[in-house]
């Protein structure tokens, strides 16, 4: 999920999904749910951002944060071990 806020327009997007968006349904005055072809709901725009939502403060409540933190760690530390590589091997100086 991505939160994509955009201050020219004061719009927040929410996408809840890497899928095309198809179909699209007002809600309520200037919230927009958008569906795929499926019917799955992909994202939700919220047009006038700031006056709607508390946007200095996200909240996340019960989120499975221990998997994805292992998995960033893991790709972290390889990273780390092939810029050590490089830097040993001397080819981090001509890159």
């Amino acid at each position: 999920m991505k939160l994509n806020y955009f201050p020219d327009t004061d719009s927040l997007y929410i996408d809840l999904s890497r899928k095309q968006s198809t179909e699209s349904q007002e809600v309520s005055e200037g919230v927009v749910l958008d569906y795929d072809a499926d019917g799955n709901l992909v994202g939700i725009d919220i047009d006038h951002a700031s006056q709607k939502l508390n946007l200095r403060e996200l909240v996340t409540n019960h989120i499975p944060w221990k998997q994805r933190l292992r998995a960033e760690s893991r790709i972290s530390a390889t990273a780390d071990r092939a810029s050590q590589s490089l830097r040993s091997s001397g080819l981090a100086h001509r890159l």
